[in-house]
């Protein structure tokens, strides 16, 4: 899950305790929303500035009508703090390696929430420095 650190950063969210994950205006970032269930894990990722998974966050509470759009169309989630990386991994060094040649983030650069599979999971997370074991 992408956001401008400087808008809504892993601070932020770690500062807060819980966020509304909201105004994702894609069809299919929307539908990765709807299929997200409370207790599934997600990376953090810091985009335009940054450009780096950050944290590790769980889902809170799932799909829910966005507070934030008029149209009844959107949905947020809720989303908590579980751990930071205890190195952030950029994303030249993700595009870099032949494991994640396939991660929808990679391939769809501007899908601001995207499916990630247990197998990039652990790449990233050892990437990371933490226990690769930990799945989304």
């Amino acid at each position: 899950m992408k956001s401008e650190p400087d808008e809504y950063g892993w601070a932020d969210l770690v500062k807060a305790g819980e966020g509304t994950w909201d105004g994702v205006r894609n069809a299919q970032a929307s539908n990765n929303l709807k299929a997200m269930r409370a207790g599934d894990l997600a990376l953090f990722y810091h985009s335009r500035t940054g450009l780096e998974a950050v944290g590790v966050m769980e889902v809170s509470a799932e799909a829910f009508p966005d507070p934030k759009d008029d149209t009844g169309r959107w949905v947020a989630v809720k989303v908590k703090p579980v751990y930071p990386l205890k190195k952030p991994v950029p994303l030249k060094v993700m595009k870099a390696r032949p494991a994640l040649a396939d991660m929808a983030m990679l391939r769809q650069s501007r899908l601001s929430v995207a499916a990630i599979t247990p197998d990039e999971w652990a790449e990233i997370m050892g990437m990371a420095g933490n226990a690769p074991s930990t799945t989304a």
